[in-house]
């Protein structure tokens, strides 16, 4: 992870893995981890000699056979790789629209623009919005806060599924509330 995903992912307010976002109630250094990885060797792929994990890093980036087999490896890798662009927008970090600070999850971003940009009047577009299929890019909220707060209080991935069209997702509403009591 880079320092500025990892440390968004830790901030004191509400601590979530970087991996899967589930929020972190207790956590500990990981002392065990640390131990091994100063204990353990293994080979350089590039040269073959055995080097401490703990000091791979700055090896590889000095030994040249290291640096030419990760060459060759993203020249056979990119000859492989289709040349796809994915048209589905990101959905779980944004940008803030103020100062652009990037990687903030949805809850992020709300707590970055209520402590950095309390006082900012300026009519933005909202970066949650614009990237939902019914969002927007152009439309620049007038009270960006007051917005933040009534719209973004909760996931819209807890309630719709990106891939069905309206029509069917008010049928389904439909066909569940005539089934409940």
């Amino acid at each position: 992870f880079c320092q500025s995903c990892l440390q968004e992912c830790l901030r004191p307010q509400k601590p979530v893995c970087a991996v899967c976002r589930t929020t972190l109630n207790a956590w500990t250094k990981a002392a065990d981890l640390e131990a091994s990885i100063r204990s353990s060797v293994a080979a350089c792929k590039g040269c073959g000699v055995q080097i401490g994990l703990s000091q791979m890093r700055s090896h590889t980036a000095a030994c040249s056979k290291y640096q030419e087999y990760i060459e060759e490896g993203v020249r056979s890798t990119a000859q492989n790789q289709p040349a796809i662009i994915s048209s589905v927008p990101n959905r779980f970090t944004f940008s803030c629209p103020y100062c652009n600070c990037q990687n903030l999850d949805q809850d992020g971003l709300v707590e970055h623009c209520t402590t950095q940009h309390a006082m900012d009047m300026r009519q933005v577009v909202c970066p949650i919005c614009a990237s939902m299929p019914w969002g927007d890019p152009n439309y620049r909220s007038t009270d960006f806060f007051q917005h933040l707060k009534i719209r973004h209080t909760f996931s819209y991935d807890t309630f719709v599924d990106y891939a069905t069209d309206e029509n069917t997702m008010i049928q389904e509403a439909l066909q569940r509330s005539l089934m409940e009591k």
